[in-house]
């Protein structure tokens, strides 16, 4: 994909319909319940009206991508975790033996693990090849990739997104699966804010007090080095991120385009969707947020997304394991919708609620 083909792409990519999220607002207000009373459900069904442009919506088939990459960074001792857990867990991510797929598997969701960078020869028939080279370099001393693989990463990433609407996807999950790539999503988000690597930077999956020092003295290091243009996210990713990173990005794009809902996971997923949303604005009201990770970056990337998760569950395992879950609240917000009786249909007189109703209950002013 060349330059100009993704800055077209992206120019495709139009905001929500506001006709269609404003009838769902005034049939929210219709529904025999006190304004307001079910919270985010009601929210979300607004916010998918504008996406799909249909006020009532059904979740019935969902997916979760999951990109699969290693990361040189790991050469300098950021992880606790060996590197060859990218492999093996991308595998048994086809089996539904790791925690995302399990859940997965339990609510009948499907998985697609796509290899974008696996520092190894990839096996197994179930995992998609699209890898474009074997890890990245390591950011402390080089830059992540070159632009035109950020570039084919993202291409993957879209392609991946489309494979999904045309399967018939009504909701998709995106997920990772890359030893060192919170340390990667850290610089990322730290390039693109301006904010410190100390107010942006966790444990992981868990790190002594030495190990997190220099993780965040290499997060330093890294941006120092490349001093990555927040005004170009592409070049952000080609400088201190990943692999991962780049396709999760193509992702959420992608699913903005096809109008699908785009799942965001922890701390790696919603880094993409904020680079998602640097690249076109307009994308950001496809994307919904699954749960709070306890990484202290995803606080901040959230803020910047201006999207709150739904779930506080304190989980912090990654692989996309929240969307899973996120889905059943996306089907929750179509049920309300979709089945819920109107005070005409349920014979309520509904003259009580004037006094508590705002004069704007039937205009929506945030997506």
């Amino acid at each position: 994909m060349t330059e100009q083909e993704f800055q077209t792409f992206l120019r495709s990519i139009r905001p929500a319909d506001r006709a269609a999220m404003d009838a769902a607002a005034r049939r929210q207000a219709e529904l025999a319940k006190p304004p307001g009373s079910l919270g985010a459900l009601e929210d979300v069904s607004i916010r998918l009206a504008g996406l799909t442009g249909r006020v009532k919506n059904r979740i019935d088939r969902c997916r979760v991508l999951v990109f699969a990459a290693d990361n040189g960074v790991t050469a300098e001792g950021v992880s606790a975790t060996p590197v060859s857990v990218t492999l093996s867990q991308s595998i048994n991510m086809t089996r539904h033996i790791t925690g995302m797929s399990a859940l997965a598997a339990a609510f009948g969701d499907s998985v697609v693990v796509t290899d974008v960078g696996i520092d190894a020869d990839v096996r197994c028939p179930e995992i998609v090849d699209r890898k474009i080279r074997r890890s990245t370099g390591d950011i402390a001393r080089e830059p992540a990739m070159t632009r035109e693989q950020a570039l084919t990463a993202i291409s993957v990433g879209m392609e991946q997104a489309q494979r999904a609407a045309q399967d018939g996807m009504q909701a998709v999950g995106i997920g990772e699966m890359g030893i060192g790539n919170t340390t990667t999503s850290a610089a990322v988000l730290a390039a693109l804010t301006g904010l410190a690597p100390e107010e942006l930077t966790g444990r992981g999956a868990g790190l002594t007090d030495d190990a997190f020092r220099k993780k965040k003295d290499v997060i330093r290091r890294a941006l120092t080095l490349h001093r990555p243009d927040p005004a170009d996210p592409v070049g952000v990713l080609a400088a201190v991120g990943g692999l991962d990173l780049a396709a999760m990005t193509g992702a959420f794009l992608g699913l903005a385009a096809a109008h699908v809902p785009a799942v965001a996971d922890g701390l790696i997923s919603v880094v993409a969707a904020l680079c998602a949303v640097r690249l076109c604005p307009a994308a950001r009201d496809a994307i919904f947020l699954s749960h709070a990770s306890k990484e202290p970056g995803y606080r901040r990337a959230a803020e910047e997304l201006g999207l709150a998760p739904f779930l506080q569950l304190g989980m912090r395992l990654g692989e996309g394991s929240g969307c899973p879950l996120a889905f059943q609240v996306l089907k929750a917000a179509c049920a309300v919708m979709n089945g819920m009786a109107t005070f005409a249909e349920a014979a309520i007189n509904d003259d009580y609620l004037e006094s508590i109703r705002t004069p704007d209950a039937f205009r929506v002013d945030t997506p």
